[in-house]
């Protein structure tokens, strides 16, 4: 007998969902889900690789429930007079965030981000059986400060989502922005920082917000500027109080000790593991020229991606560069698509694709 989904008592809420889902293909070229397509340097992984034995000779016992080691790595590479107590890490940036929507989100309470955002941030919400609501953005996708404030004080939502710089549209939100909204909002407010590492040198990140803003997450990821979205760390820096909040929905132990060791041994070589960071910057800005030089209008970018429109015919755009080995993302805003900047190598494969379709259709 097949038995479908309408089949099973599930969740009223969740009925007519769909669950995350970027496309995966094994072509050439994937540039779709904003991954770092660089490899994790040889020295640095045999020395993860000798950390991770260390902790198999040990996995017979449960690991550090408070991942203390790991907290202070995390501290030390924040800075910002950061110590452990003001650190969470979990699964990928994506459990840490459902981790903060158990805790003040819910049945019964909201939570709100700017639309278009990071596709998770409802899905978690509701996930965690709290309700989602949208604010929106200009046409270029920012926010001021006056829109922003204005739009959260009329929501009231318990959970804020500032993705800075956001994705999907790799778009800058000022620290004037965040305060804004920070003094607006009744409940948390989480600034997720996944891309931060790609924004210019010069610019201040919204850690420098939180002394005195008890309410106030800055989210993170290991995903991307270090190459390890496979190992899923994520982790954020918030007033110790909040982090003692977090606790107590975490599962036990939920951080394994692979997981604990693989990320301090990739935080030991911080320096080697972000020294792709500027490469891939630098094809990010040679990819949105390129872009811009074939009649297309790629949208300013902090990030390792380029959201670009003009595009007539999306679909059949990413139809003919899949045809030609390149994977990219359709991310569903009219005229768009979202690729990642890869190695050099990557880039030109999927410029030249781009350039080689007879038409921008």
């Amino acid at each position: 007998m097949t038995v479908s989904l309408d089949d099973l008592p599930l969740r009223d809420d969740l009925r007519g969902k769909k669950p995350y889902g970027a496309p995966q293909a094994p072509l050439p070229v994937a540039l779709n889900v904003n991954e770092n397509t660089h490899p994790v340097p040889e020295d640095v992984a045999d020395d993860i690789l000798g950390e991770v034995a260390r902790a198999l000779s040990e996995v017979n016992r449960y690991p550090d429930r408070e991942f203390t080691a790991l907290r202070e790595a995390f501290a030390d590479y924040l800075g910002h007079g950061l110590t452990a107590e003001n650190v969470w890490a979990a699964n990928g940036s994506n459990e840490v965030l459902q981790h903060v929507l158990q805790a003040f989100a819910g049945p019964g309470r909201t939570a709100f981000g700017f639309d278009p955002t990071y596709s998770m941030y409802p899905l978690l919400s509701r996930g965690t059986g709290a309700s989602w609501r949208t604010g929106r953005r200009n046409r270029d996708f920012t926010v001021s400060a006056d829109s922003a404030a204005s739009q959260v004080a009329d929501a009231q939502p318990d959970v804020v989502f500032l993705c800075a710089p956001n994705n999907p549209t790799g778009t800058p939100m000022s620290l004037d922005v965040i305060s804004a909204v920070y003094d607006a909002a009744p409940g948390i407010v989480v600034v997720d920082e996944a891309y931060w590492e790609f924004a210019p040198h010069e610019e201040r990140s919204a850690l420098t917000l939180l002394p005195d803003r008890p309410r106030l997450v800055v989210s993170r990821t290991m995903s991307k500027a270090f190459a390890f979205a496979g190992a899923r760390v994520g982790y954020l820096a918030a007033d110790p109080a909040l982090v003692d909040a977090l606790r107590l929905v975490r599962l036990p132990y939920h951080l394994s000790a692979l997981t604990q060791a693989a990320a301090l041994g990739a935080l030991r070589h911080a320096p080697a593991m972000l020294a792709m960071v500027d490469e891939i910057v630098a094809q990010r800005d040679r990819m949105s020229a390129t872009l811009e030089a074939l009649g297309y209008e790629p949208h300013e970018s902090w990030t390792n991606f380029v959201l670009f429109g003009g595009v007539d015919d999306p679909g059949a755009t990413w139809r003919g560069l899949y045809d030609r080995g390149v994977l990219i993302r359709d991310v569903g805003i009219p005229g768009h698509l979202r690729a990642t900047a890869g190695t050099e190598e990557e880039t030109t494969a999927f410029l030249d694709a781009l350039a080689s379709l007879d038409s921008r259709s």
